[in-house]
């Protein structure tokens, strides 16, 4: 569910003004929005000089609108050069901080693409993951050999024999490749 069927809607800012809002018509994919689909669009305005930033959100229309944007690459036909805009967040009412619309900063061109792609993702991970870590929340992992629970307790607390009977501990099989 991280592609959308609403209208999604573009404006790029540059040096010399903005396009102004651009509804994003028709790609070079037959459905627009899939997940983990490339969508290309070829977007008509005059030359905006250095690019230093784009509004993109959507209508929230249709069924299934919420949708996952991970980035947007603008090559300026003129001057050759590829502004890459990270978002790696979700333009949807119901997930994340509600937004639909989003306003990107171009990545800065010293910093190493690579690495601003890792720090996103470390921070989605976090998102995702520090549940774990509020006040009050004990944390148990299943342990093989003693066939019991570890746990980390809130004051704290490590039980590493690990109690057999926790009425609390379920076990998860978890498969993993390298």
């Amino acid at each position: 569910n991280a592609g959308t069927e609403a209208d999604v809607y573009i404006s790029v800012y540059g040096e010399r003004g903005d396009t102004g809002s651009r509804q994003l018509l028709r790609s070079q994919q037959p459905k627009k929005f899939l997940k983990g689909q490339t969508d290309i669009f070829a977007v008509e305005a005059v030359h905006l000089g250095c690019l230093y930033k784009i509004v993109i959100g959507h209508n929230g229309l249709g069924s299934g609108n919420g949708w996952f944007l991970d980035k947007i690459v603008i090559k300026d036909p003129i001057t050759d050069l590829d502004y890459t805009f990270f978002c790696h967040r979700w333009l949807d009412q119901g997930q994340d901080d509600g937004n639909i619309a989003r306003e990107l900063p171009v990545t800065d061109a010293s910093m190493f693409p690579g690495r601003q792609e890792l720090v996103l993702k470390r921070e989605k991970t976090w998102a995702a993951e520090k549940w774990k870590f509020r006040k009050g929340i004990t944390l148990q992992f299943y342990n093989r050999v003693t066939h019991g629970f570890i746990c980390l307790y809130p004051d704290s607390r490590v039980d590493a024999l690990g109690d057999k009977k926790n009425k609390y501990g379920k076990v998860f099989p978890i498969w993993m490749h390298a």
